[in-house]
């Protein structure tokens, strides 16, 4: 007989992609010129951005970044991009969560808990427990972590089983990865 293998804490897989623009309005539009993408909404806006001690820790940027605008992007049947419009001093291309390009992938868990504990044992460093998702993301159990892989890039564990919020504005529901085939037979 087959002993069950764990799977708490593994990703379902990727939910979405994160890069950094200089201009948020004029990568929607090209991103939605060269492959119809759909803006799903948008989770943080002009009149409300995201800035001090507490987002520069958890994202990791460089003090005085200010996080200007995000929006979440449908494209096709996979995973979203998040466009962040980020402004502060030192910007680089893609080399971190404030330069433009790049910035990070995120992947689903339904046991963040397990999925940041995996994480670390593989070698990696997280940069905060696991936080409250905002916004038009918050709800029972929403959360997301931000981490370091061995070599620096950043990966987003999240999980967000309550989805009505932005699910109730969004013109299309937000992709979610299906569960593992193996975890669908158990």
């Amino acid at each position: 007989m087959k002993e069950a293998q764990d799977h708490s804490g593994l990703p379902r897989g990727i939910d979405h992609v994160g890069v950094t623009v200089p201009d948020i309005d004029a990568a929607l539009h090209f991103l939605e010129k060269a492959f119809g993408a759909v803006p799903l909404y948008r989770n943080v806006t002009p009149d409300h951005p995201q800035q001090g001690n507490r987002v520069e820790k958890i994202l990791d940027l460089v003090p005085g970044t200010v996080v200007k605008e995000m929006c979440m992007v449908a494209l096709g049947q996979g995973p979203c991009i998040e466009l962040f419009e980020m402004h502060g001093p030192e910007q680089h291309a893609a080399l971190r969560p404030c330069d433009f390009g790049l910035q990070h992938f995120a992947v689903y868990v339904d046991d963040i808990e397990a999925g940041c504990a995996r994480f670390k044992e593989a070698g990696g460093v997280l940069m905060t427990e696991p936080q409250k998702q905002p916004s038009l993301e918050e709800g029972p159990g929403n959360l997301f972590c931000y981490g370091k892989t061995p070599w620096g890039m950043i990966v987003e564990l999240l999980a967000t089983p309550s989805r009505e919020r932005f699910d109730a504005v969004s013109p299309e529901k937000r992709y979610q990865p299906p569960r593992r085939q193996s975890e669908k037979a158990e």
